[in-house]
């Protein structure tokens, strides 16, 4: 099994059934510890911190150039020194492994 980093999302219009909870807690633990994954919302959230506006702009642009590249896109809020993420996917109404790729790509960068 590849690293979820190295994998590509897939494209999800529906039609196919949200990740059960055994199989996304299994996910999460390729993750950092610092994501959240809710069943009950379902979502996958993290929190990122920076130091100053400048910081949290440049990971949210590396952020939205993953997210294109992916084609799955997160909900976001940002603010001055702090980025809020959360994935789920919409046309499921739960969660899918291209929440876990994505995120597995978002924690990549923040290591830079």
């Amino acid at each position: 099994m590849s690293e979820l980093n190295e994998r590509r999302c897939k494209a999800c219009e529906g039609g196919v059934a949200p990740l059960t909870r055994a199989a996304a807690e299994a996910l999460a633990r390729q993750l950092s510890s610092e994501w959240v994954l809710s069943m009950e919302g379902p979502y996958l959230r993290r929190e990122f911190r920076f130091r100053d506006f400048y910081r949290t702009m440049s990971f949210v642009n590396a952020l939205a150039h993953i997210a294109n590249i992916e084609d799955h896109h997160p909900d976001l809020e940002v603010g001055y020194n702090y980025c809020r993420v959360q994935y789920t996917t919409h046309a499921i109404k739960g969660l899918s492994e291209n929440d876990f790729i994505c995120a597995a790509k978002i924690d990549r960068i923040a290591l830079s």
